[in-house]
């Protein structure tokens, strides 16, 4: 019989390990909520995010129901509601077929879209964060 402990599996993280509850982690770096990771900067939205939004909007706006939208689109119902919560990455074509349906045109939803990108730009600004393209050619354009 042997006297060798038995063969045990060594786990390697391919991660570092986040410090221990109550070890204090790394000294002297900026904490969070409870002695957590710093917070973070807000993301800027996802482009489809914003579409679906304006398109959610713009239908319940109307008091339409997604089956109504969809049918006048000629899309499918899970795949409207699929675009409009921002699972699904929409064609031109689709987006507007979507659009149309609603009475707007391409360019009146790629227009609010935007809109409310640059109000999420704006709101970054104002909090002490200006975004990367707030300053074109020397200028401040954000001021």
């Amino acid at each position: 019989m042997s006297t060798h402990a038995p063969n045990q599996s060594r786990v390697i993280p391919l991660r570092p390990q986040a410090p221990a509850p109550g070890s204090g982690g790394p000294a002297g770096g900026p904490r969070g909520p409870v002695g957590g990771p710093p917070p973070r900067a807000p993301r800027e939205p996802l482009w489809r995010h914003l579409v679906g939004d304006v398109l959610r909007r713009e239908r319940l706006a109307q008091e339409r129901t997604l089956k109504d939208v969809a049918e006048a689109a000629r899309i499918s119902m899970p795949y409207l509601s699929e675009v409009e919560r921002g699972r699904k990455e929409a064609s031109s074509e689709v987006l507007a077929a979507a659009a149309q349906a609603l009475g707007l045109g391409l360019a009146d939803l790629l227009l609010r879209a935007g809109d409310e990108l640059a109000l999420h730009a704006r709101s970054r600004v104002v909090r002490g964060r200006p975004s990367p393209t707030a300053q074109y050619d020397g200028l401040c354009l954000a001021a």
